[in-house]
């Protein structure tokens, strides 16, 4: 358990929170790293500005491969949890359907339920300063470790201190997305998406959930909608009006939220010293389908097995294309 000592560091006499390893961001990421951590018997603390569950935008897409890095059994597993076996692809104005095996889950449970079964111990604080010297880690004055691993998406504070220099975000590989998950009772059970759909420079996508949710959003490369004079709520409204017209959605959808992430710039900086990088802290969604889920959690155990093993710490060791995964599983059914 993480240890509360007389430490004396930036603010003399204040009580110092000490672990061996402390995880911001308690995501996909920061929960397989905590995880893995544990079962090699190696303390950790993960700091998170929000208390778990919280809501988060996402399609909740997860792979064969990601289940399997999990250890994921979906009989166990004690909330909403749907496999579907067909994508139906749009490119083009050309559709067709891809016999794979895939699966959704909402991330409100899923990300809560991932964390808790880390067995790690939770503070819920956010992260503002970090100081770094020969023995460790000092974050805000309270926090001391050896290791740090920044799990805390796009907006990281790990990055933002620590990784900027070295691993810096490229304006061309921003993505913005607006998306939104709501109750709908889908009728079609497939995973649909649409690709470079009146000039989108990305996709767009409906993902159904178990208990009657739906995940619907668009995605597109922000440099390139710029260039255009173009914005990402145009392919939004386009999106909408086009599930009206395919009787995919029936009802009024909505306002939707946005966001925006970095996709991988090349470079291999994921480790500074005793300081790591992961998932979207990164950049680590495929540059394909934006899939993130399987990065995060892939970097996760290599963090870890890092800190407690030894091993090396790569970032072009993470999967880079869902499409690959997607075409090998085509293969293997039809072989």
């Amino acid at each position: 358990m993480p240890r509360t000592s007389e430490c004396r560091g930036m603010q003399a006499g204040m009580a110092m929170t000490e672990a061996e390893v402390i995880i911001v961001g308690g995501g996909p990421a920061g929960s397989s790293c905590a995880r893995e951590l544990g079962r090699l018997g190696v303390e950790c603390l993960v700091l998170d500005c929000e208390t778990f569950p919280r809501e988060k935008l996402c399609a909740g897409w997860l792979t064969p491969a990601t289940v399997s890095d999990l250890e994921l059994d979906s009989d166990d597993y004690p909330h909403g949890f749907l496999t579907f076996d067909h994508l139906r692809i749009h490119l083009f104005g050309i559709a067709f359907s891809l016999k794979t095996t895939q699966h959704s889950v909402r991330r409100y449970e899923f990300d809560a339920w991932l964390l808790e079964r880390s067995g790690a111990r939770v503070e819920t604080h956010t992260v503002k300063s970090i100081e770094s010297d020969a023995d460790g880690f000092t974050i805000d004055g309270h926090y001391r470790s050896r290791y740090l691993v920044g799990a805390g998406g796009t907006r990281c504070p790990v990055y933002r201190n620590l990784f900027r220099e070295y691993h810096p975000r490229k304006d061309e590989l921003q993505v913005v997305a607006q998306e939104l998950e709501f109750e709908y009772p889908w009728k079609d059970p497939r995973c649909h998406l649409w690709f470079f759909q009146k000039g989108l420079p990305g996709y767009a996508w409906y993902v159904p959930k178990a208990n009657g949710y739906l995940n619907i959003g668009v995605g597109g490369m922000a440099s390139r909608l710029k260039s255009r004079h173009d914005h990402i709520k145009h392919h939004w409204a386009r999106l909408c009006s086009g599930l009206q017209k395919s009787g995919l959605v029936t009802t009024r959808i909505p306002d939707p939220g946005g966001y925006s992430y970095y996709l991988h710039s090349g470079g291999d900086t994921g480790r500074v010293g005793n300081a790591f990088i992961v998932g979207d802290s990164a950049g680590l969604a495929t540059s394909d389908l934006g899939e993130g889920i399987g990065s995060a959690v892939r970097s996760g155990l290599l963090a870890a097995r890092a800190i407690a093993n030894g091993e090396p710490y790569s970032l072009r060791s993470v999967r880079q294309y869902s499409w690959r995964e997607i075409v090998r599983i085509f293969q293997r059914k039809h072989h």
